[in-house]
């Protein structure tokens, strides 16, 4: 009798585990997702402003769900867009990002790149997320300038360590980003410097949140700091959150909008719209993208 309970316990958990794997597989991964928040960064008396933040498509030629989903985002009609890298996963990726973010790219627009925009995904060991200081290892080499000269053909704003100040919904915003700390990419020193007076409002990018580039944004007065890369933890626990974050981020700052500390600053960090092409699940965190609706303070 014993046996026999111990092996329906055993079976039980097979079948419990297999239909999580095929939710997470098949069926989670593609619940894209469209969060809202407002975030209050503008002045008394300011009409709100809507930001559309894209992250970590990691999109590659045969998504094509994900690239008529993205598409649709266009009738949000954001007053800006804002893409915070890992576009790419696939050295023949451009024509599908294209697909996707075309419609948006009649509307202004800015961007940093990801670690993945630069090279290609390698097999790993999911568990070395949890190690610290495990090294990252660089796939074959993705064609991230023929996806340069799309964003900056359409007249977006290229802000890979770069500082730049742009007219979208009637406001002038002082922007500035940084390339991807992940992979020490990053120069702020180079770009870095108080808020334009003269701004209505200033965004900060950055793939990765590392806390220390962070610092340093919402130092100089940056209101609104974006940045993708966690995939919200991707596989999540109910009831607990992200295990991992991939960066020196809190698990618990994972995803969505958080009050960065010891700031006036806000973060938003969004969960994505993708996964590495070797673990192609999400579990308690489906993919997504936000409209963020800033308005007064």
């Amino acid at each position: 009798m014993r046996k026999r309970t111990v092996f329906r316990l055993a079976a039980t958990t097979a079948a419990v585990g297999a239909a999580t794997l095929a939710y997470a597989s098949l069926i989670e991964r593609n619940l894209y997702t469209l969060r809202r928040y407002d975030v209050p960064v503008l002045p008394t008396d300011a009409e709100p402003l809507r930001v559309l933040h894209i992250s970590d498509l990691h999109m590659t030629p045969d998504q094509a769900r994900k690239q008529r989903w993205v598409a649709s985002l266009a009738a949000l009609d954001p007053d800006l867009v804002v893409v915070t890298g890992d576009n790419m996963a696939h050295p023949e990726a451009v024509p599908g990002v294209l697909r996707a973010l075309q419609p948006l790219l009649d509307y202004p627009g800015v961007f940093v790149f990801g670690s993945n925009d630069y090279t290609g995904p390698v097999w790993k060991n999911p568990f070395t997320y949890f190690l610290p200081d495990r090294e990252y290892v660089e796939g074959v080499e993705l064609p991230y300038e023929e996806l340069r000269e799309v964003f900056t053909g359409a007249g977006w704003i290229d802000l890979n360590n770069a500082r730049a100040t742009l007219k979208a919904g009637g406001r002038l915003i002082d922007l500035v980003g940084v390339d991807d700390p992940h992979v020490e990419r990053d120069d702020y020193a180079a770009v870095a410097g108080p808020v334009a007076a003269s701004a209505d409002l200033s965004i900060a990018l950055t793939h990765s949140p590392e806390p220390r580039v962070l610092d340093q944004m919402a130092a100089d007065g940056f209101g609104l700091l974006l940045a993708g890369h966690t995939h919200g933890g991707q596989v999540c626990v109910p009831g607990v959150g992200a295990l991992v974050t991939n960066c020196g981020l809190p698990r618990s700052m994972a995803q969505g909008l958080h009050r960065w500390p010891g700031s006036d600053s806000w973060l938003h960090v969004s969960a994505g719209l993708g996964t590495h092409p070797t673990a192609p699940i999400r579990f308690a965190c489906p993919p997504e993208a936000s409209i963020l609706t800033l308005i007064p303070r």
